[in-house]
């Protein structure tokens, strides 16, 4: 890399590498002739790799200027050892890259692989190429199966590079890089599944439900809840459930005993991929729960129930208010994701005794800056929920939904009876 560090390490970058203790190290090689750089396989393989870069140029006033170039994987090509060019679709049509170019050929690109927390900076000098010049070179930077329309081809001769350490490089992936990992992890747990019962004698599938899934997906949301990720089994798309919906699972109890609990979905309606429940474990239940928690692992199989729907939300446009109580969050959750896109007004009112126990909180803070209250009964100077003043303010039309324990159903029921508010316009469900 000295092609790079005898362009980059000016006079005044020495002196605050002398300064910061990093010069000793840096200077070991200094006395190396500079060698021309090559691109290797390593480098070839990065770079016709990439969608995406960043270029940096410099125009006239001395102000640099970073430009982000994307495009089809491999649009950044290598065209011999010491060059590559891409081609320049029309963008917003300012064309200060290209104006800088003109002015001044040096340009640095920094080519990043965030999945893998690599990045590759070259230094290079540019030159603009179009149909007059140069059709040939131009019709070797051009992607037939790209349909932006090409301006003008660029092409650099690299003076040096330097691969950058992954410091400070958070991973991020595009929306096809999550699919495919996605459906590689998904395959990969049903094959080890599947192994494990022919090589080890594991039992068959929990349940005898209609609907196979498999556990793709487990998250500890507080102390006593669980998120489950649900995929098909077959890595098809799952059947449509609304919101609100539940399914019946599959649970297989200490004694031996075989039982199905019912658990809301709370994915976001219109998702076909994957359902998610969340499982509050009930030490004092009735085992069903805690089953769920010690049995339920990554790539166990499941025979569920198809949804189940027996607290919809309403199809017109009144607004609704929505009051969760501890777990009974997973059901209103996905009420208000559907409410959220279909643009119908709504309040979401959270209650819980601490937010360590608040299952999705994160998400919902996110999810709706507005119109989201949280109330807690244990945690000194916050307020409780009072189920009478919210009814009272509501608008005359709004219809409610309610969720969660027993005594919060129930309060909500006698208070709309004090208040005059129809039967019909508040829903709730409880699961026994």
């Amino acid at each position: 890399a000295n092609a790079f560090t005898e362009i980059a390490f000016t006079e005044k970058v020495k002196s605050v590498q002398a300064r910061m203790g990093s010069r000793e190290a840096y200077a070991r090689n200094a006395h190396e002739p500079v060698t021309v750089p090559v691109l290797g396989p390593n480098e070839i393989a990065f770079i016709e790799a990439r969608d995406s870069f960043y270029q940096g140029t410099v125009g006239e006033t001395g102000w640099p200027y970073v430009q982000h170039r994307g495009g089809p994987t491999g649009f950044l090509k290598v065209l011999d050892e010491h060059t590559i060019g891409y081609a320049d679709f029309t963008g917003n049509r300012q064309y200060i890259s290209v104006g800088n170019v003109i002015g001044d050929d040096r340009v640095s690109l920094f080519l990043m692989d965030y999945p893998n927390q690599v990045r590759l900076k070259i230094f290079g000098r540019a030159r603009i190429i179009d149909e007059a010049s140069d059709a040939e070179l131009l019709g070797r930077l051009e992607n037939p199966h790209y349909r932006a329309r090409v301006e003008r081809g660029i092409v650099i001769h690299i003076e040096g590079f330097d691969w950058n350490c992954p410091k400070y490089i958070k991973p991020r992936y595009t929306e096809e890089e999550v699919t495919q990992r996605i459906a590689e992890a998904t395959a990969a747990l049903v094959s080890s599944s599947t192994e494990g019962r022919v090589g080890k004698q594991v039992s068959a599938p929990i349940g005898s439900g209609e609907l196979a899934l498999v556990i793709t997906g487990i998250r500890q949301m507080t102390s006593t809840i669980r998120a489950y990720e649900l995929r098909s089994e077959d890595g098809h798309d799952l059947p449509l459930a609304e919101a609100g919906a539940h399914i019946e699972v599959p649970a297989l109890l200490a004694n031996g005993i075989l039982v199905t609990r019912q658990y809301s979905l709370t994915t976001d309606v219109g998702r076909r991929n994957v359902y998610e429940i969340a499982v509050r474990c009930e030490s004092g239940g009735r085992g069903g729960s805690q089953a769920i928690h010690d049995t339920w692992q990554l790539g166990t199989l499941l025979r569920a129930s198809l949804p189940i729907n027996h607290f919809p939300l309403h199809a017109d446009s009144r607004p609704a208010v929505l009051i969760a109580g501890g777990i009974g969050i997973t059901p209103i959750k996905a009420m208000a994701q559907a409410l959220k896109q279909r643009k119908t007004p709504f309040e979401l009112h959270y209650a819980a005794k601490s937010p360590a126990e608040m299952a999705y909180q994160e998400s919902l803070a996110a999810d709706f800056p507005s119109g989201y209250y949280t109330y807690f009964s244990r945690v000194p100077g916050h307020h409780r929920l009072q189920i009478a003043d919210l009814l009272r303010h509501a608008a005359d039309d709004a219809v409610f939904y309610v969720c969660g324990p027993a005594a919060l159903i129930g309060s909500v029921l006698a208070t709309a009876n004090q208040l005059g508010i129809a039967r019909e316009r508040v829903q709730f469900e409880s699961f026994n």
